[in-house]
């Protein structure tokens, strides 16, 4: 029978932050390598199947020098996986999941990338939006970019059902409440105009849940379409829908500086 141990809890004076250098909490290293997420790191040590230097951990709080330490998952050694980094343009009619109760076609239908089991979305467009979606295995920069800290933009082009006036474009950026939550758009212009829709251009730094949809819902507009075409610097450009592309060096790069990982001169902000 294999040896339990814990390894060196962290110091109570630190308790709910990550120690300095490369001392993580065990479900975290297992994040940071790509494993899985840290939910189901905390699920497989709970089972007793990770170790640490060939012994099993069976404490989630555990930290570990992920330098040094040799993590394995039912007596395999985990190794850190290339990064990956996708953009999708999303077509309408998709759910942002892997496995959809419903039976319901899904973003993952578009990459077919077998070889990449935890590749995962960064953050999540409903089933009726379109547009940019990006997909990667860096789970520090995927948080990064969600963080409420950072407010990383995102840029979306909303049809809607009829002209909107300057007035409902300052609306959205003074801010409107919607079931108590209060909702702004950080920019909203138009874009053109018919006789009987328009489209608009918004700006989010905000990320909550259906924001430009309840937005409009407040001022008495219906929201007909609703694509994403910029996250950050980052931008859909020319993609068909549906097809997917990896992300170049200089568009990763620009995400870590603009979630706050990489300064511009190239040295790191933060782990």
């Amino acid at each position: 029978m294999k040896q339990r141990h814990s390894p060196q809890r962290h110091d109570r004076g630190g308790k709910g932050r990550e120690a300095d250098g490369k001392r993580v909490t065990l479900p975290r290293a297992l994040s940071k390598l790509g494993y899985c997420s840290r939910t189901q790191a905390e699920s497989l040590i709970a089972e007793g199947r990770v170790s640490v230097d060939g012994r099993v951990v069976s404490d989630p709080a555990a930290w570990i020098d992920l330098d040094q330490a040799r993590i394995g998952v039912d007596g395999t050694l985990v190794t850190a996986e290339a990064k990956i980094y996708l953009m999708l343009n999303k077509p309408r009619g998709l759910v942002t999941t892997r496995h959809d109760p419903q039976g319901r076609p899904t973003v993952y239908d578009c990459l077919k990338l077998s070889d990449a089991p935890h590749l995962s979305p960064v953050g999540r467009l409903d089933k009726a939006s379109e547009g940019l979606l990006l997909f990667t295995n860096d789970t520090v920069l995927a948080q990064a970019l969600l963080d409420p800290i950072t407010h990383v933009a995102k840029t979306y082009h909303v049809q809607v059902d009829r002209q909107m006036d300057d007035t409902e474009l300052a609306r959205m950026t003074a801010g409107v409440t919607s079931d108590g939550e209060w909702l702004t758009a950080s920019s909203a212009s138009l874009l053109r105009h018919g006789e009987r829709n328009a489209w608009i251009e918004v700006e989010l730094r905000q990320g909550r849940n259906r924001q430009i949809r309840r937005m409009l819902e407040v001022l008495g507009i219906e929201c007909l379409r609703l694509v994403r075409v910029g996250f950050g610097d980052l931008q859909l450009g020319e993609l068909p829908k549906g097809e997917v592309r990896a992300l170049s060096e200089a568009e990763v790069r620009g995400l870590r500086q603009a979630s706050g990982i990489e300064k511009s001169n190239g040295l790191v902000k933060r782990l």
